[in-house]
């Protein structure tokens, strides 16, 4: 998978890129596997911006993905790779020997006619998912469960992938993208590779209306806004912050700022943080 860039025939196109689309082999999404995607524009249910920026956007319909894997010990064979507008990654539709449809997120190298399994005696191949505990270390995998039979949670982005450092008991030891090494029980399901699409990183959005296309609307700085609204607002001309350093619209720090709470029950799993 690669990125396609244009000539600069206007100044939005100098620095537009976009995705080549290599990998995806079928165009057109599974209707039984499409769900309504309801708008509220950044507002919660009593109508209050609760997410600002948010708001119009092209429509799209929402794919529904089997994190789970829930059907063991029957093979699948992969029909065609998907673009998928509601992630980074894409999606690959499978067919069981039974004739079930189901769309999956799609790893690298995977590509049409490819059997995958959710199984604990299967191979160790790109889109198997198999439990952690008979996952050999070392393993590149993805869409980990953190608790077993919840569906797969973490690592889910394009071109991600965590790796299997160790087995200890009945937790499995996980380096995460981020750098964090976390503990997982070893009965939790991951798929093997490491998710496709890696090339999205590098896409230059070029232009607002593409932003606005995504559902963005625009962002105002806080620096051109009065006091009233910013803490970043007023003085003569372009001013400096005025604080220690960047704030919200709320008076909260804006970076470098640990939002994670001291005694969430999970820290116990978290044996080294991440960058």
């Amino acid at each position: 998978m690669g990125t396609k860039k244009f000539r600069p025939t206007t100044p939005s196109l100098r620095g537009m890129s976009v995705s080549d689309f290599a990998e995806v082999t079928k165009k057109t999404p599974e209707k039984s596997l499409l769900s309504v995607k309801k708008k509220n524009a950044g507002r919660n249910a009593q109508g209050k911006i609760t997410v600002r920026h948010q708001g119009g956007g092209n429509r799209q319909k929402y794919r529904i993905i089997d994190f789970k894997r829930n059907k063991e010990d029957m093979e699948a064979t992969v029909v065609g790779i998907e673009y998928d507008p509601n992630r980074s990654a894409n999606i690959a539709l499978i067919k069981y020997e039974d004739g079930e449809l189901a769309y999956i997120l799609a790893p690298k190298g995977l590509k049409d006619g490819d059997k995958v399994i959710s199984s604990d005696k299967a191979d160790i191949k790109p889109g198997n998912c198999i439990k952690l505990e008979n996952i050999p270390v070392g393993t590149l995998i993805h869409n980990v469960e953190i608790n077993p039979n919840q569906g797969g949670k973490l690592v889910r982005v394009a071109g991600q992938s965590a790796r299997l450092m160790a087995k200890e008991g009945k937790y499995a030891h996980l380096r995460l993208p981020s750098g964090e090494m976390r503990l997982v029980l070893a009965n939790c399901k991951a798929t093997i590779g490491v998710i496709g699409n890696e090339e999205n990183e590098n896409i230059k959005i070029g232009k607002a209306g593409r932003k606005r296309h995504m559902g963005w609307r625009p962002e105002v700085r806080g620096s051109v806004m009065n006091p009233v609204d910013h803490p970043h607002g007023g003085g003569e001309g372009r001013a400096p912050v005025g604080h220690a350093g960047p704030m919200t619209p709320w008076g909260k720090p804006a970076l470098g700022y640990k939002t994670r709470a001291k005694h969430k029950k999970s820290n116990r799993l978290i044996t080294k943080r991440r960058k």
